[in-house]
């Protein structure tokens, strides 16, 4: 099942162009004005450009059909993007805050006004992009809504500092505002990373309580216990679960077929996409999947 609204490629892909162009505006506009604050934001969107570019590009393939070599189907490239452009904004990072340590020491006069002028370009475009991606429901969208939400924030501060300069002359507030933005964007990247490690590790979705559930299972008529429950997240977004489900003796078959829907309604609202119940009656031989054999009861 496929959910994403229609309009999402279209919103990453306006994202993307007003990213890209004006990346290279930042690019020209840090050197001129000699900013390593504006520098170190151009770096952010030129991270960003991957990210939105892959968004862009993984909304269209995440919905091809599952095949013979990917039977989950490509949903996890969405992750596999995020962790591309986290390690590259990483690595980008890393040079603005040698460059930015380096100037504390010995600050360098920045042409204030042009700081100023293109500070509020800045906000303009980045706050737009951000507009049009507001409320996107795909995981793309999301992440790409907060990067962009993060380069408005760093601009503000860009202008805050711009004006400060145009009046006293403290050329240290660029480096200091640098360092700032960059250890604000280096938070959230690795706290991402974070979130994409998880994925990859195949640890349980952050939003599935596996206590609770079995709780709700133990609720249902005839049902004697759940176990042997293995869930992961495929992008974050859609999940699969297996596991077994143990009833009374003498259970009927309706009884059976009753209970699994209803696991199964409970699981489809919590975005459960491949899903696995294995039924036992008491007493009856268990075929876990883990090592060693033993019998339900």
């Amino acid at each position: 099942m496929h959910d994403h609204p229609h309009p999402a490629g279209k919103n990453l892909r306006f994202a993307f162009f007003v990213n890209f162009v004006f990346t290279f505006i930042e690019i020209a506009g840090g050197l001129w004005t000699g900013s390593v604050a504006i520098l170190s934001d151009a770096v952010h969107d030129a991270g960003d450009c991957i990210s939105l570019g892959l968004a862009w590009y993984l909304q269209g393939v995440s919905d091809r059909e599952a095949n013979d070599k990917f039977t989950y189907g490509y949903r996890r490239l969405s992750a596999l993007g995020a962790l591309i452009t986290g390690c590259v904004l990483i690595i980008g990072l890393s040079f603005v805050v040698w460059e930015s340590v380096h100037r504390l020491f010995e600050p360098k006069e920045v042409r204030a006004g042009g700081m100023v002028a293109l500070a509020v370009v800045g906000v303009l475009a980045n706050g737009a992009a951000a507009w049009r991606l507001r409320g996107g429901r795909s995981l793309n969208e999301q992440v790409a809504t907060w990067h962009l939400l993060e380069d408005t924030l760093g601009w503000v501060a860009v202008l805050i500092g711009g004006v400060i300069m145009s009046f006293w002359d403290v050329p240290i507030i660029d480096p200091i505002l640098s360092l700032g933005i960059s250890a604000f964007v280096l938070f959230n990247v690795v706290r991402n990373l974070k979130k994409v490690a998880l994925v990859f590790l195949q640890a349980a979705p952050a939003d599935f309580d596996v206590d609770k559930f079995r709780q709700e299972a133990l609720a249902l008529p005839n049902v004697v216990d759940l176990h042997d429950t293995y869930t992961w997240t495929l992008d974050g977004e859609r999940h699969v679960i297996a596991t077994h489900l143990l009833m009374r003796a003498g259970t009927t078959r309706e009884e059976i077929c009753a209970a699994k829907g209803e696991l199964y309604r409970l699981l489809r609202n919590r975005e459960f996409e491949h899903i696995t119940i294995e039924t036992e009656l008491e007493g009856e031989h268990c075929n876990s999947s883990l090592p060693g054999e033993h019998t339900c009861h």
